[in-house]
């Protein structure tokens, strides 16, 4: 019996026991220190025939196993080691006595630590299972014996309750009173960057005399240091992590060791073609075969990935160790580097085109798989010897999935930190100067998610955004190229609004000229999205949205069908057609989805919210809204939807007359479109939301003294002519009130003017419900006729000149 407690490990007691019951030879295998003695003890002991343990690791030749054997079955003395002595009889031989003695007994053997003597504990085990047929073998060791009829199981590392339980045991044991709730959050992250394994947990355990939880799993990086002092009764080799390492690594041949070094440069596994490429320099180990090995001796863990084959990964313990043996042959590893480097641009540049294709959803899953070999490429590539171009290159493949699947933020520090390494006047026209532009064009894409319109209103990057446009604006194969192609956003960064709108008329020449359809799809979506917004705009998107319609469906990305289903659910919306825009809006969101942009997701439930709220369905608004709210949590650092949310919510406010709340939403909305660069209409929609909220709180007379700037600022903005008539219809209402009739009139006519036929929403119709009625009544039918008429006429600028006079 062991002196402390066996933790967990149930499911594989209740297989094992099941294993011996049928099959006659099991080999428990598994790294170093993941308990197979243990489990290996315990099966035993459950057993119902006789089991004998045979203690193997302390044998320094293989000569010596069947004598081992013999000895622990209490047939001769112990002997450790194989002597020189002439060659024994038949009858003397340890093997032969060993058959004779087993051939008619029902027993069960526990070869234990069989890795450094493999070979000849593989040919003694399948001697007695051939001429003794009641003897079964379980045997514990780094490597399969590789005999006919043998079971592996692989000993898996502990699963986190079993090894939280563990560290609980053997830390109460080391520091009287200690729970794991004196720190769980510590606790588990022991246990995971211990990968589970029972020694490294009880040795971390073991530490409790000395450190607090948090402080040994803040020394985990050193590990090897840190985790000693195991018990003095066992092997040096258990006594620390090291050494039960340094075990398995001199167990290991030249080229197993050269690929193990050479494995560590991955960063979260790789596939056979990626080690082949990496481990292998061409003069070197076969690598497939040895990473064969390599698996076998439990070194490297080889799991199913989908369809794409096997992938291979090692313990973070063995990866760390295997690291510190490649960082002792530098020139090495830099070599091994350099092609991990190359192999993984060669696979971004693979994967772009295609994650912006109908075949996207399997190759974005790639992509994601091998995100952390990519970070280590960009690493290698921006650190110490950098190779720029190559930093470029990775940049460019890889800056549409950094936008798609929300990585925005860590794709801007990589192209900051590139431009640093970028050569700041590379000679205009060559590659190394597209290079540049293009990569400037990036990072000003990804740097404006998060960051404030006043970042990018400087003069510095006023004049950075003339030269891109420039650059890209007389059109060339280079301007069609992404990033390239969102050149005019540098306009709109800047607050050049006019030259924004002729930049992306530019650009989509310069695309149909010398781009494909994704390039030329996204540049009219841009166009489209911003016409639907913009004064005038609305008349001129449905040629756009007909081309686009048919580009999304032969290119097949879901994120560009999703756009252009939003581009239609937002056409549908502001021309009242609000079942519709839902229906639109709603295959925006499925298709969002599927293609794992979960930044769209949110909007689009918002906009689905819009077309409820307009259509007059509050509750449902409110629910849809609320949902919106959930999923952009759980993403984080979605501040335009937050911002363009929490307007929708404070109109839910108004229209249920709860002003309070209303005034706190608007103030959330601000606060969350101070961090971004925001669009001109929802800042009206704020605005005019002000100017109601004033109303209710102070009288029309403060509320007219902010709806002119409103209308002014949106007029300023080119916002859409259904924003512009929503601020100058409360306008109307606000002049009503405060006994204006015929200013009332005039503004109302011109917001039905502007409307240009198109009908209001139902929150909208309340608002100017009654005012013709009203103010007819008051100027008489022949003024009110004359006071319509003149109001029909005014432009939205002479309107705002009407509401500021004063």
């Amino acid at each position: 019996p062991r002196l402390n407690s066996f933790v967990g490990r149930e499911p594989e007691l209740a297989a094992l026991h099941a294993d011996l019951a049928r099959l006659r030879l099991i080999t428990l295998t598994g790294p170093g220190g993941s308990g197979k003695t243990r489990l290996a003890e315990h099966a035993a002991a459950a057993h119902p025939e006789p089991g004998w343990l045979v203690e193997l690791a302390r044998l320094d030749h293989p000569a010596a196993v069947p004598g081992a054997v013999l000895s622990a079955l209490g047939l001769r003395e112990n002997s450790l080691v194989a002597r020189e002595t002439p060659a024994p009889t038949a009858a003397a031989d340890p093997a032969t006595r060993l058959v004779e003695h087993c051939a008619h007994r029902s027993l069960l053997l526990v070869l234990d630590n069989c890795e450094h003597v493999v070979e000849a504990a593989a040919e003694l085990a399948e001697r007695l299972l051939t001429h003794c047929p009641g003897v079964r073998v379980l045997a514990t060791s780094r490597e399969p014996l590789g005999i006919p009829g043998e079971t592996v199981r692989p000993v898996e590392p502990l699963p986190p309750d079993p090894a939280h339980r563990l560290f609980a045991d053997r830390g109460a044991a080391a520091r009287a009173g200690f729970t794991v709730d004196d720190d769980p959050a510590a606790v588990a992250e022991i246990c995971a960057r211990l990968d589970g394994l029972p020694l490294a947990i009880e040795l971390a355990a073991a530490r409790l005399r000395l450190l607090t939880p948090r402080q040994i799993a803040d020394r985990l990086d050193d590990r090897f240091r840190l985790l000693t002092g195991g018990a003095r009764t066992v092997l040096p080799r258990q006594q620390t992590l090291r050494a039960v390492v340094d075990w398995s690594w001199d167990l290991l041949d030249e080229a197993e060791r050269t690929v193990l070094r050479r494995l560590s440069v991955f960063a979260g596994g790789c596939d056979l073609p990626a080690a082949e490429a990496v481990c292998g320099d061409g003069t070197g180990p076969d690598v497939a075969d040895t990473l064969g090995s390599l698996v076998d001796k439990s070194l490297v863990l080889a799991e199913p990935y989908e369809r794409h084959g096997m992938r291979y990964r090692m313990l973070e313990t063995i990866h760390e160790y295997a690291a510190e043996r490649a960082a002792a042959r530098p020139a090495d590893l830099r070599a091994t580097a350099r092609r991990h480097a190359a192999h993984f641009l060669a696979f971004a540049e693979q994967a772009e085109p295609l994650i912006r294709s109908a075949a996207q959803l399997p190759w974005i899953r790639l992509v994601e798989t091998e995100l952390d070999n990519l970070r280590a490429a960009l690493h290698t590539t921006t650190a110490g010897e950098a190779d720029t171009e190559s930093a470029q290159r990775l940049a460019f493949a890889l800056g549409w999935f950094w936008w798609l699947r929300n990585y925005r933020g860590e794709g801007a520090e990589w192209t900051t930190r590139i431009l640093t390494l970028t050569p700041a006047q590379p000679p205009e026209g060559t590659p190394a100067y597209w290079r540049r532009m293009r990569l400037q064009v990036l990072d000003m894409f990804l740097l404006a998610e998060s960051n404030s319109a006043e970042k990018f209103r400087t003069p510095e990057y006023r004049d950075l955004a003339a030269r891109i446009k420039t650059a890209f604006r007389h059109g060339s194969p280079e301007t069609a190229l992404f990033p390239g192609i969102l050149w005019p956003a540098t306009s709109f960064l800047t607050g050049d609004v006019l030259e924004f709108h002729a930049d992306l008329d530019q650009s989509v020449e310069n695309c149909r000229r010398h781009a494909g359809a994704w390039e030329l799809g996204v540049v009219l979506m841009l166009r489209t999205h911003v016409a639907i917004d913009m004064t005038g705009g609305l008349p001129t998107v449905d040629a756009d949205l007909a081309e686009l319609q048919e580009i999304a469906q032969r290119v097949g990305d879901r994120w560009t069908r999703a756009q252009v289903a939003s581009a239609a659910g937002e056409v549908a919306l502001s021309r009242g057609r609000y079942a519709e825009a839902r229906t639109a809006f709603e295959e925006c969101l499925r298709l969002a989805r599927e293609v794992g942009a979960h930044v769209e997701a949110p909007f689009a439930i918002a906009r689905i919210a819009e077309a409820a709220y307009s259509a007059g369905d509050l509750d449902d608004a409110e629910r849809l809204l609320a949902e919106a709210d959930e999923e952009a949590d759980q993403h984080g650092g979605v501040y335009d939807v937050s911002a363009y949310a929490r307007l929708l919510a404070a109109l839910l406010a108004l229209q249920r007359g709860d002003a309070v709340r209303a005034r706190a939403e608007c103030g959330l909305a601000r606060a969350q479109s101070e961090r971004i660069t925001v669009p001109a209409q929802l800042t009206a929609g704020l605005d005019a939301v002000d100017a109601v909220i004033t109303a209710r709180e102070q009288g029309p007379a403060a509320a007219l003294a902010l709806i002119g700037p409103a209308l002014s600022a949106a007029v300023e903005g080119r916002c859409a002519e259904r924003v512009l008539a929503g601020i100058a219809e409360a306008a109307a209402r606000f002049l009503a009130d405060a006994d204006r009739p015929a200013e009332a009139v005039r503004a109302l006519a011109a917001a039905t003017a502007w409307r240009a036929g198109l009908p209001r929403s139902v929150p909208e119709s309340e608002v100017v419900a009654g005012l013709p009625e009203r103010t007819r009544a008051l100027l008489g039918p022949e003024r009110w006729a004359r006071e319509e008429a003149a109001g029909a006429a005014l432009t939205p600028a002479g309107l705002v000149a009407a509401l500021t006079a004063d």
